[in-house]
This record gives structure tokens, C-alpha cells and sequence, in this order.
């Protein structure tokens, strides 16, 4: 029988990925949606859908209920206080682990945290994404669990991204990061791989990271001219200094907050663009007879900025 898994987030853009990579290794889909969740990349395939949020526990119960894996990928990346980001990214997190505890003790749950939660000091999102592992873990109870914390994700779709590839058109870029900071980086469809492989085995009880194939990643200024190179670009770089990166994200703040907007920008962001390792290591990484990645940056990054394009974003 074919295996079915549970998926939360799955209509974001990570998300969506998820679930089509999941179809395309023979799973059935159920999906926790606020609304009928259309799936543009796979429009022959209509999945289950439970209709809830993370506060319903009845929703959670039926959602996994004769689940053989739960893939838990919804959570907040930008909320107006810290409690706002507890709430979802924690609590929800919880809710959910205890519902497959109870309801589906044999399934495996694939929690899709962030690498921000490595460093839970530098910022309100990283401290409630690293509560949302512990939550989880803490809930699970005896299920097999492991969990999953990506790097920058990007690819056709991805709007975050999408201003590093319009300001590498213009004559001058800037660059918030410091000399000798490392990020790794992930293509969107390498992200969902490793998720969906890791729903079918692999290590148990472990926190996992994944990138592409330069886990030691890349220097910002690497970043920014491979970003230059698939648009046709050729900017000037300019680094901007620590300070001016501060005030910045403390004025941007504040003005979203003036205008009743959720604030992207904020003071914790600013340390999170800040910190100096956003690398990984081997030992870190899903062993390679499970996953390993495949698109590498230039590759990627050329095809991202040809979607744009076809889609008119860029």
C-alpha cells in the first residue's frame, strides 16, 4: 500500500516543493491547510487536505491519524513579538508532536526547523525556532524523529531572495555581512530531496543540517557576484559597515511598527546577517547514502533568474 504522509506548511514554498518531491517518490499526501491548497506544481495530483492550523488539535489528530510520516515545515519567519513567534514555531510545534504521539506513534516525524536555531541567542525567530525543536522532541515521545534545519533556501518561486537578484542589476550592491563571514546556501528542490529521503529512513534522534555541496559555505561577496553573473550584471560591491547595518534594521523596525506592518528587518535580523558562520560540516549533513545534493550555485542561480524572468518578477 502506498505510504501516506502528513505535511504542514506545504503551500509555501518550501512546502511546495516538499510535497512534490514526496509524490515523486510514490507518497500520498495529506496536507493541514487554511484553504483549499491548489498545488501548482503538481496540477494531476490533488492532495487530502485537513483544514485547521497548528492551534487545532482536533485538526492536528485527524491530520495524522494512519500517517507513516509528518513532515512539519510550517512556522513563522517574521512576527510583531517574540511571544507571536513562541506561539507557532514552539507551541504549534508541540501541539503537533503530541498529537502524532498519541494518534501515530509509529510514524516518523521530519521536524523542518532552521539553521538560525544553532545560534537561538541572536534573535527572537532563532530562540523560538531552536523552542520549537526542543518542543518537539520533548512531545514525540518514543516515535522516530529527526530534525531537519536548512540554510538560505532559493529557487523559482522564492520571493525572499529575489531583491539580491534585482539589486545585482544595478551599478552598486551592498554587502551587510563581514570579511570573513560563511553561509550556506540550498536549492529549494535539493531542500525538499533531503526532507522527503529522510521521511522514508535514515538517522533517528539526531538534528541534521543540509546545503549544497560547499557546506563550508560561501563567502557574502561570492554570493553577491555569482547573483551579479546570472542576471548579466556587473556591480560594485560595497561592504557596509556593522553599525550602519544595525541602525538600519533598527529604523526599518520601526518604521514597519509605525505603519502597523510586521517588521522583516529588525535588530535580532541585523545579528543574524551579522554572525560570521553560517557554515556546516560533514558530520552535521545526512550520511550520503540517504542524500546528497545536486544543483550546484551557478547552476541554480541560472535557472532561478530564468523563472523570474518567465514569470515577470525580474
Amino acid at each position: 500500500m502506498t505510504r501516506l504522509a502528513a505535511v504542514t506548511g506545504g503551500t509555501g514554498f518550501l512546502g511546495r516543493a516538499v510535497v512534490a518531491a514526496l509524490v515523486a517518490r510514490g507518497w500520498r499526501i495529506r496536507l493541514l491547510a487554511r484553504r483549499d491548497p491548489a498545488h501548482p506544481q503538481l496540477p494531476d495530483h490533488e492532495p487530502e487536505a485537513v483544514f485547521g492550523t497548528l492551534e487545532d488539535g482536533e485538526a492536528l489528530r485527524r491530520l495524522v491519524r494512519g500517517v507513516d510520516a509528518v513532515v512539519h515545515a510550517a512556522g513563522l519567519v517574521k512576527a510583531p513579538t517574540a511571544a507571536a513567534f513562541q506561539a507557532v514555531n514552539r507551541d504549534g510545534s508541540g501541539r503537533l508532536a503530541e498529537a502524532l504521539a498519541a494518534g501515530a506513534p509509529g510514524a516518523r516525524l521530519v521536524h523542518v526547523s532552521s539553521l538560525a536555531a544553532r545560534e537561538p541567542q541572536l534573535s527572537a525567530y532563532a530562540a523560538s525556532k531552536r523552542a520549537g525543536e526542543d518542543a518537539a522532541v520533548a512531545a514525540c515521545g518514543g516515535a522516530s524523529w529527526v530534525v531537519v534545519r536548512p540554510p538560505a533556501i532559493y529557487g523559482p518561486g522564492d520571493r525572499a531572495t529575489l531583491a539580491v537578484f534585482r539589486a545585482a542589476r544595478g551599478p552598486v550592491v551592498p554587502l551587510f555581512h563581514g570579511a570573513d563571514a560563511r553561509v550556506c546556501l540550498i536549492h529549494v528542490e535539493d531542500a525538499a530531496d533531503a526532507i522527503a529521503a529522510l521521511c522514508a529512513g535514515g538517522p533517528s534522534g539526531r538534528v541534521l543540517e543540509i546545503s549544497d555541496e560547499r557546506r563550508d559555505g560561501y563567502p557574502w561577496r561570492t554570493v553577491l557576484e555569482e547573483a551579479a553573473l546570472a542576471v548579466g550584471g556587473a556591480p560594485r560591491i560595497v561592504r557596509v559597515p556593522a553599525p550602519a547595518v544595525r541602525l538600519g534594521c533598527a529604523a526599518a523596525e520601526t518604521a514597519a511598527r509605525l505603519i502597523g506592518r510586521v517588521p522583516m528587518l529588525s535588530p535580532g535580523k541585523a545579528r543574524e546577517m551579522l554572525h560570521p558562520d553560517w557554515s556546516s560540516a560533514p558530520e552535521r549533513q545526512p550520511p550520503p547514502e540517504v542524500w546528497s545534493p545536486r544543483i550546484v550555485l551557478r547552476d541554480g542561480f541560472a535557472g532561478t533568474v530564468q523563472w523570474y524572468r518567465e514569470a515577470r518578477w525580474l
